[in-house]
């Protein structure tokens, strides 16, 4: 699982490593264009799906990591939603539905995750797993776009969950709890 987790930072850091490369010869003018391409050049992404503030962080603790080492849409990060009264993850995310979005999260202790279907992917679900701090469950899978499931969390530690009917392709997604 450590080489699965090295070559994933590999991978990313080398990504990265290339975008910047990539970007520091497009600053300078070369083509004796302006850049303007309409827009201001600030870059508004945070790796989230247009939800509220999080940032993502390489700082996943390693219960997290070794949970989410299979699940879809996991890349070794985790968002931090610290400060947020309310975060809002995704059921059914990912290009066929089958991920929660995003699989890793951070937050503050009180404060409520709400879970939303997309209605993609089939019928889910949101069930604690047994190694989780708290025992959660949304009852029965369902298909229905925009049902949500809601849980605050006012215990620190680390909140592990999936899918029942996906959690063999990968349906996992993880919550560390912290200090307000």
């Amino acid at each position: 699982m450590s080489d699965r987790l090295s070559r994933r930072r590999y991978v990313a850091g080398t990504g990265a490593a290339l975008t910047l490369g990539t970007l520091a010869g497009c600053s300078g003018g070369g083509d004796g264009g302006d850049g303007s391409d309409g827009s201001d050049g600030s870059d508004d992404s945070d790796g989230s799906d247009g939800g509220s503030g999080g940032s993502g962080s390489d700082d996943v603790p390693s219960e997290i990591d070794d949970y989410l080492s299979d699940a879809r849409l996991y890349e070794g990060t985790i968002m931090d939603y610290t400060g947020e009264d309310e975060v809002t993850v995704e059921v059914g995310g990912g290009s066929d539905g089958l991920a929660f979005d995003p699989p890793a999260i951070r937050i503050d202790s009180s404060t409520t995750v709400v879970w939303e279907w997309t209605g993609q992917g089939g019928a889910h679900n949101v069930t604690s797993a047994e190694e989780s701090e708290s025992d959660f469950e949304s009852g029965n899978a369902v298909d229905e776009e925009g049902k949500t499931f809601e849980q605050s969390f006012d215990n620190t530690g680390i909140q592990l969950y999936y899918c029942t009917p996906h959690e063999t392709v990968g349906m996992l997604g993880a919550i560390e709890v912290v200090e307000a």
